[in-house]
């Protein structure tokens, strides 16, 4: 009856699940700001929790999506004043980690992923293909760069050097969010190749405070006591029923492909 008026003097701990690829489609494609932002407030508004504590599996993703989903956090954090700790699972790299510096301390497993700082885009060059068939590439703009990158048409020099100073400048963001968040824990300046650090190689670069894993770790700091609400992206009505199976099937095909890449 107590614990019913007054409420319960267990700590809470709130578990934002931040798995899969970051993508700007949200939901069907894994992890977006737009998807996230409902279960992200209500972790921090709902009841005054101990702490937010992320479970991070994510391969990485859109830069963009990565800022947005990162800045909602630290801004709740800082406005409800409840710090916010990082667990990395099987990976957290590129955008991954870009998550995982949203929080005050990085845990990892000994056998965890962790870093990729970098910036990659990738596609495929179909002009001979085309040509070869016989097939002819009709393409009209108003704007000489319109066409950027056309993957029918041969790679142009000037096309590449430009898409070179977009991905430095991308690349530039995330070494400034990682320095802002990590300062002077950071090892050293190889840490933004896109090379990746295990368990606790991760810890002696400074990209990881220490292993530990985030039920064990939490009631070490706020008590056995201490209570677990999880929070994730919610699926829709037609997905639950089963009406969305062919978008859930290319969302788990793009997941293997970006998890791919970690051989996992």
């Amino acid at each position: 009856m107590f614990n019913r008026l007054f409420g319960s003097s267990r700590p809470t701990v709130a578990v934002i699940r931040l798995e899969g690829a970051i993508s700007s489609n949200g939901p069907r494609s894994g992890l977006s700001d737009h998807a996230l932002a409902p279960q992200i407030e209500k972790a921090f508004r709902r009841g005054k929790p101990a702490a937010v504590a992320l479970a991070i599996n994510c391969p990485g993703g859109s830069a963009a999506q990565s800022s947005l989903i990162s800045a909602r956090i630290r801004r709740l954090s800082e406005e409800k004043k409840v710090p916010v700790f990082a667990f990395c699972e099987d990976v957290a790299a590129s955008g991954g980690y870009w998550l995982a510096c949203s929080a005050d301390e990085i845990f990892v497993d000994d056998t965890s992923m962790v870093g990729s700082i970098g910036v990659i885009a990738a596609s495929f060059g179909l002009n001979e293909f085309i040509a070869r068939h016989g097939i002819e590439r009709r393409v009209h703009t108003a704007g000489e760069s319109k066409s950027l990158l056309d993957p029918f048409r041969p790679e142009q020099p000037e096309d590449v050097a430009r898409l070179d100073t977009w991905l430095h400048q991308l690349h530039e963001a995330f070494i400034a969010h990682v320095k802002a968040r990590r300062g002077t824990k950071l090892a050293d300046e190889d840490l933004f190749t896109g090379n990746i650090w295990i368990g606790r190689a991760a810890i002696e670069k400074g990209l990881a405070d220490g292993v530990g894993h985030l039920v064990s770790e939490m009631k070490r700091r706020f008590g056995e006591k201490t209570r677990f609400r999880t929070y994730g992206p919610k699926r829709g009505l037609m997905a639950r029923l089963g009406v969305a199976a062919v978008d859930s099937a290319l969302a788990g095909i793009e997941n293997r492909l970006a998890f791919s890449r970690f051989g996992l």
